[in-house]
């Protein structure tokens, strides 16, 4: 999916002794969206701003070492330890000598003749990543004005992780120019950096400049340009994290000290083994205790107290991410943690007194938003006429923001319709749930239509294995839970053919091995991923947790 965006200049921060301007340069193809208004709370806007800096850096994926100097050196190496080993024969001695002297001075020659473009190379790479850093990010950041707050929105570099960051107005004063609405804003690792010259002592004004769309109207200045061949992955996974924020949850209210011995105890140690999770358990009315796997070790958190009916015991996995939130421990007073189930999508909210941050958190680091595990988040929930939509839609456009319940009774339909409704678009990018205050808001991630069903699944396989499970042709034969994990077998029914596979998941949920006697595994094993026959088993043995 290509995406256009079309700056007046940079963002930018400008300091002096008394007075500090943060000024962002918004996308002028979108309809025109501003504010400038001036902080109160400088040093919490600058930890909160720092922490969605670590989202959008984040990534998680495992990077291989670079061994191509080792290879290069055990080349120049090899005919020297041969050298050594045949050496021995006295007969041959001298002339090993000196073809072992002229290969050292051959590499000696090549490493110097090689050696400018290796540099080269390095120090391409080291300025790219310093001075442009954009081009190793895909998405910039987006940005939302309405008539209660300005929040900014952002993803990860592996798209494992969502971040928000919401400002109502309370945290300004001298409020001027507004104009409600959505835009990407450029930004930069150059602008984080002057971030981080914000001080309390310093009158403090963030702009979202409205001059950029008073000269875009006049044509008189230059632009930046851009054009991406936005990933589908990364459309897909805002997508799929406006979808989940409308699920059913578990809630719970944690203090931030409890937090930081979470994080403390990540710090001092490493796993080796699986598996990685995290696993909280909950009894109402008592302290949430924490279980690292796969040490066992408990972390009781007494300052937080579930206040859930019924006992709960919920894993998630990629908790090493949880170290995004460690520049707000101090500021937060204290973090709500939404859990949707073993293995699914978290949310941790940091209230931040008039701003509040919001981590979102796919399955597990590996399994970002857009992966198989996740897929049917993206399904239709409940079948709601178009005529019905439009006019939810058009009475939540009319306020940019409200809930469910006075939307019912404003437009007099069942809550059930208006919320199928609202989940609808915010399936398509054009409305966002707020899990902290529990309103909709108006926010279009594009300022082009998106296509939902190009971008819903990753591949045809997953296309299929979802008709094959809302068709009823897939037969669980065995489900069982063993000490490696869960072995699911059973049959699917393709075209009159009946195909027999089982899937074999670790302690991690990930799918480790599988088999079926379809032609695709037949020919690519799981090298390709699995088949539609055992993504088949997997969703509708998963069905129950969405």
């Amino acid at each position: 999916m290509q995406v256009n965006y079309r700056y007046m200049g940079t963002s930018q921060v400008a300091s002096n002794s008394q007075h500090t301007q943060v000024s962002f340069s918004p996308d002028t193809l979108r309809p025109p969206t501003f504010f400038v208004g001036e902080l109160k709370n400088k040093l919490a806007f600058r930890e909160a701003m720092s922490a969605l800096h670590q989202v959008v850096i984040s990534d998680m994926r495992f990077t291989p070492k670079n061994r191509d100097e080792y290879q290069r050196w055990l080349t120049e190496q090899e005919q020297t330890l041969l050298a050594d080993l045949v050496s021995k024969q006295g007969k041959v001695k001298q002339q090993l000598n000196q073809v072992r002297d002229e290969l050292a001075a051959m590499n000696k020659v090549a490493s110097k003749i090689m050696a400018p473009f290796y540099q080269a190379q390095n120090q391409y790479f080291k300025y790219l990543y310093k001075h442009d850093i954009d081009a190793w990010y895909v998405l910039d950041p987006v940005i939302t004005v309405h008539p209660d707050q300005v929040f900014f929105e952002c993803f990860s570099e592996d798209e494992s992780s969502y971040g928000k960051l919401s400002c109502s107005y309370e945290v300004f004063k001298n409020i001027s120019d507004t104009e409600f609405g959505t835009t990407n804003i450029d930004y930069s690792e150059g602008l984080y950096n002057e971030f981080q010259k914000i001080r309390d002592y310093r009158d403090t004004q963030l702009k979202i400049d409205p001059d950029g769309f008073k000269v875009a109207t006049s044509g008189q200045q230059d632009f930046a340009e851009k054009k991406i061949d936005l990933p589908d992955s990364w459309v897909r996974g805002f997508l799929q994290v406006s979808s989940a924020m409308t699920l059913p949850m578990v809630r719970l209210k944690m203090q931030p000290m409890d937090l930081y011995n979470i994080c403390f105890k990540l710090r001092t140690k490493k796993e080796r083994v699986g598996p990685r999770a995290m696993r909280f358990e909950l009894t109402p009315g008592q302290a949430i205790k924490v279980i690292l796997e796969p040490w066992g070790e408990e972390i009781l958190c007494p300052r937080s107290i579930y206040q859930g009916d019924e006992p709960r015991s919920i894993r998630v996995w990629g908790r090493r991410r949880l170290h995004i939130l460690e520049r707000l421990l101090p500021i937060a007073s204290h973090f709500e943690v939404c859990l949707l189930g073993d293995g699914m999508p978290s949310f941790y909210i940091a209230d931040l007194g008039g701003m509040s941050f919001t981590l979102g958190l796919s399955g597990w680091s590996a399994n970002d938003w857009s992966k198989m595990a996740n897929f049917d988040l993206l399904a239709s929930r409940a079948e709601v006429d178009s005529q019905t939509s439009a006019k939810v839609y058009q009475a939540l456009f009319e306020s940019q923001q409200q809930s469910a319940n006075r939307l019912a009774l404003q437009l007099g339909l069942d809550l059930n319709t208006v919320k199928s409704a609202l989940a609808q678009y915010s399936q398509h990018g054009q409305v966002l749930y707020d899990m902290e205050l529990d309103v909709y808001r108006i926010r279009h991630l594009c300022h082009e239509p998106i296509p939902l069903e190009q971008l819903r699944f990753n591949n045809e396989r997953e296309e299929k294995a979802l008709n094959f499970v809302n068709t009823g042709l897939v037969s669980i034969q065995k489900d069982q839970f063993n000490e490696n994990g869960r072995y699911i077998a059973g049959q699917v029914l393709d075209n009159a053919v009946e195909h027999q596979s089982f899937i074999s998941l670790d302690l991690d949920h990930r799918l480790v091995d599988g088999q079926c006697n379809c032609h695709f595994w037949h020919r690519n094993k799981l090298r390709q991923g699995p088949c539609e026959h055992m993504l088949a088993l997997r969703q509708q043995t998963s069905n129950g947790s969405l």
